[in-house]
Formats: C-alpha cells, sequence, structure tokens
C-alpha cells in the first residue's frame, strides 16, 4: 500500500537548498526600494524646484516651491498602474516561458522605465519612466511569489516566502536611508542618485535567478518530468532519482491530473462556481484578491509614501529622520514572522494583527484630533504609529504574501496568484491617487483624522480573515486544494490530511521511475 501523507517520509533539505529558496526572496528588494525612494525624493528641495512651481512662502516651506497634489498623485500612483497590468500579462506568460524567465525578464523592463527615470527633467518623463518600471514590477512581485510557494519545502514555506516580506522592508529602509543621505544635495543628484541605485538590485536578482532552477511544478504542467524531476532535486539538495524525490513529484504530478480531469481554466473560468461553493475558483479568487486589497487599506504605503510630507504638515522636525525610523521598525519586526508563521499559523496573524493595528491607529486619530499640534500628541503618534508598523510588519506584511501563493491549485496558480498581486497594486494605486487629496492642506487636510480611516478598514480586515481565510500551515500545495474542499475556514485549523491526490487518483510513485531515472546524470 502506497503511504499515506501523514506517514510520508519527508525529504531532508540542505542549508544549500534553503538559501536558494530564499534568496529569490531577493526580488522583495527591488519592490521596496521602488515603493520607498519616492517618499523622500519628493520631499527634497531640488525635486520640488525641478518638477514643481513656485507659490506662496511659508515657515514650514521656506522656498515657496512644491508639487502640486495633482502630480504628487500621478507620480506616486502611476507606478502602481503600471504594476497592475504587469502583474495581471505575468500570469500568462509564467505559464508560457517559465516562472524564473519572466522574473529576468521583469528586471529587464524595469531596468529600462529606471533609465528613463533617472534622465527625466520633467514630469511627463518621470511618469512614463515609472509607468514601465511599474510593468518590470508587476512581473517580478507576481511571479516571484508564485515560484518561491513552489519550490520552498512545505514545513517552512511561509518562513521562507516571509522573507521576501523582509526583503520589501529592507528595500523600504535603503531607499529611506539613501534618500536621507541625499536630501541636502544641491543638485540634481538629490532625486538621480536615489533613483540610479535601482540597477544595482534588478542586476543582482537577474544574475542570480540565472543560476537557479525553474519551478518543479511549472515542468510538470508542460508534462515535462525529467526535468522536473532535476529541478525538484537541486532545490531540495537530493539526487534526482532518490525516494524522496520520487515520491513528491508522484503527489504533484497526480494532483496536475486530477485538477486537468475537470478541465482546463480560462480566465472566464477563474470566476466559476460563485463564492458561496467552498472548493470553486471564484471563492479562491475573491479571498486571494480581498486578501491583498486589504493588505493595502491596512493603510501601511500610506507612511511609506507620505510619512515624509505628513510628518511635516503636522510640525514634527526632523520628519525625514522620523520617516527612516518607521523603515527601520518595519526591518526589525518582520523577521519575527518567520517563527510565528509556522508556530501559530495564517489565521491567527491576520486576525490578531489586524486587531493590534486597529487599536493603534484608532489611538493615532483620537489623540492627534483632540490633542492637535502639541508636543505630548506628536509623541503618542510616532510612538502607535511605530508599534502599528510592527503589528503589520509581523502579521498582515509577509501573511498576505504567503497565503495567495498556497490558495491556488496548480492549473490556476499562476492565474490566481497574478490576480491577487495586481489587486494589490490595483488598490496600492488608488490609495497613492487619493491620498495627497486627503491630507493635502489646500484639499481636505485630515492630518491624523486620517487614522479614523485606516482604523476602520482594519477592522475590516479582522472579519473578513475570521470568516474567510482559510488556516494552510504544514500542508503542501496540493493538500490546501483537498482541505478548502471539504472543510470551512473557521474548521481548516483542524483539518487533518488522510489521503494523497496519488491514493485517489489511483496511481503510486513506481510510475514515475523509469523517467526520473532517465534524468540522473
Amino acid at each position: 500500500m502506497a503511504p499515506t501523507t501523514v506517514e510520508r517520509i519527508e525529504s531532508p533539505v540542505t542549508v544549500r537548498a534553503y538559501l536558494m529558496c530564499a534568496f529569490a526572496a531577493f526580488a522583495g528588494i527591488l519592490f521596496g526600494y521602488d515603493s520607498g525612494y519616492i517618499n523622500g525624493v519628493m520631499g527634497t528641495e531640488v525635486f520640488k524646484q525641478e518638477f514643481g512651481s513656485r507659490g506662496e512662502v511659508t515657515e514650514a516651506n521656506p522656498s515657496g516651491y512644491s508639487v502640486s497634489a495633482g502630480n504628487q498623485s500621478l507620480i506616486i500612483s502611476i507606478l502602481s498602474a503600471g504594476t497592475f497590468f504587469g502583474a495581471l500579462f505575468a500570469g500568462a506568460l509564467a505559464d508560457w516561458i517559465g516562472r524564473r524567465t519572466t522574473i529576468i525578464l521583469g528586471c529587464g523592463v524595469f531596468s529600462v522605465g529606471v533609465i528613463l527615470q533617472v534622465a527625466s527633467t520633467s514630469i511627463p518623463l518621470i511618469v512614463v519612466g515609472r509607468l514601465i518600471a511599474g510593468v518590470g514590477v508587476g512581473f517580478v512581485s507576481a511571479v516571484n511569489i508564485l515560484y518561491m510557494s513552489e519550490v520552498a519545502p512545505r514545513k517552512v514555506r511561509g518562513a521562507i516566502v516571509s522573507c521576501y516580506q523582509f526583503a520589501i522592508t529592507i528595500g523600504l529602509m535603503l531607499a529611506s536611508i539613501v534618500t536621507y543621505a541625499c536630501r541636502n544635495y544641491t543638485n540634481t543628484g538629490a532625486y538621480r542618485i536615489p533613483i540610479a541605485i535601482q540597477f544595482a538590485w534588478a542586476i543582482i536578482l537577474a544574475t542570480g535567478l540565472f543560476l537557479l532552477p525553474e519551478s518543479p511544478r511549472y515542468y510538470v504542467k508542460k508534462q515535462q518530468l525529467d526535468r522536473a524531476a532535476k529541478a525538484l532535486g537541486r532545490v531540495r539538495g537530493q539526487p534526482a532519482d532518490s525516494a524522496y524525490i520520487v515520491d513528491e513529484l508522484a503527489e504533484i504530478q497526480a494532483n496536475f491530473e486530477y485538477e486537468m480531469s475537470v478541465g482546463t481554466v480560462s480566465w472566464a473560468g477563474m470566476f466559476s462556481g460563485g463564492i458561496g461553493n467552498r472548493n470553486s475558483n471564484a471563492r479562491k479568487v475573491f479571498i486571494g484578491i480581498v486578501l491583498q486589497m486589504m493588505q493595502q487599506w491596512t493603510g501601511v504605503n500610506f507612511i511609506f509614501y507620505f510619512s515624509t510630507s505628513f510628518f511635516k504638515s503636522i510640525g514634527i522636525q526632523n520628519a525625514f529622520l522620523i520617516s527612516m525610523i518607521t523603515t527601520i521598525v518595519n526591518v526589525c519586526s518582520t523577521p519575527i514572522s518567520f517563527w510565528t508563521i509556522e508556530r501559530f499559523g495564517r489565521r491567527p496573524l491576520l486576525i490578531y494583527g489586524a486587531i493590534g493595528m486597529c487599536v493603534c491607529e484608532w489611538i493615532v486619530g483620537i489623540v492627534g484630533t483632540a490633542d492637535a499640534g502639541s508636543r505630548a500628541s506628536q509623541i503618542v503618534l510616532i510612538l502607535f504609529t511605530c508599534i502599528y508598523i510592527c503589528f503589520f510588519a509581523q502579521t498582515w506584511g509577509p501573511t498576505a504574501w504567503v497565503s495567495i501563493g498556497e490558495l491556488f491549485p496548480l492549473p490556476i496558480r499562476s492565474k490566481g496568484v497574478a490576480m491577487s498581486t495586481a489587486s494589490n497594486w490595483f488598490w496600492n494605486c488608488i490609495i497613492a491617487v487619493i491620498t495627497p487629496y486627503l491630507v493635502g492642506e489646500n484639499e481636505g487636510n485630515l492630518g491624523p483624522k486620517v487614522f479614523f480611516l485606516w482604523g476602520s478598514t482594519c477592522a475590516v480586515c479582522i472579519v473578513f480573515a475570521y470568516f474567510f481565510v482559510p488556516e494552510t500551515k504544514g500542508l503542501s500545495l496540493e493538500q490546501v486544494d483537498k482541505m478548502m474542499e471539504e472543510v470551512s475556514a473557521r474548521k481548516s485549523a483542524g483539518w487533518v490530511p488522510h489521503d494523497t491526490f496519488a491514493q485517489e487518483m489511483g496511481k503510486d510513485s513506481s510510475a514515475l521511475e523509469e523517467v526520473v531515472h532517465e534524468s540522473k546524470v
């Protein structure tokens, strides 16, 4: 009798294999830096003089130069618009040319956008540059999560994919440090140096991926089982014909055949079955899209996109320094999730993280409104903003990415992850568009009251996570599909695997041994 999933011996994974999986997370630095540098760059005098116009001289703005709310909105949000379309297109591209190749192509597209931004001296060119760079980031951000989820060992998959969020926080911190260091330059190096440094991240990522294997699940999808065995052997640190590799490959192949027996899935088919159907494509797409949407509506990118301008507007001195401190808090807090996400699971982190963020943001809104402008209220605002970021970094930051990498079965995985990631960037774009109008002095001028909005959306996060997000800790990607078919999200933590797809399809690993044996070098 073939062993059950529970009885099956896990393949031992070498340090080299862990490092291979973790390196793919480097893409997060590219993503994080590109999202974060614009916050500091737009606060520099040179940028305001180059791309803005002169208006009234005030104590807060002695030069009189400023970039209008409309242009701020356009410059910041256009990156997310490009990333939205890049992420959607990347899903089909990843199935056509492969996960790894799509990421490398994304690095090339991104580099073209960076060149245009460095060369820009006007609003139109920097907008076009950020749009093209956004398309490249869309390729990378969507497919990288897919790639990491497919190659990581299941027992540490959450921690490995969390490295991606950790890399994003490092990218944000590096952007803050670089813009802080260049803030007082009196030439265009004040904004060109922070933009140009992005070349390094693209080159490192593309070069490293040339040395990494393609996803074995991509090869299974293409029915190239010999290449799948070689790739799986590399990421598990085992010979391609070992019993561990043959057994895992048999399960992947059986799951793929099971899903394909239902029929191929078109883009329209992604919405089949209805949200009320527990294991329908539509329900999984709904969870993935809303999960990434709510990650944005926690309000975290308000801090990373607009904190320098916001802190200045409410009278906080050293706004650049405070903004840099928030990114350091983000970096230092994220590694805690490497342990908690596998110890406590995905659902608890999402639920309790949203509760913590909700409380912090309402405190900031209440104190900032009741005692506006005082030294005490500024201290409270900075303190609870940092605590809020700490909650985000340990919970919704990494867990939203981990969850979308685990939700979807193989036939729809690339499309599902692409649509979920596109949702992240779509709402990122919307928030970037509306925020200058919410907090601008000549617009909504909400000031600290904007935190009432973010606190309320975090309350929605609590409800959504409790009723819809399943627990996927410790399950293979194939077992997740089985679990979602059998139990609701609220009962998912207690679900125990009872058989494999290989058993269900009447297959065992011996059917693959001959194919795998031929792949041995």
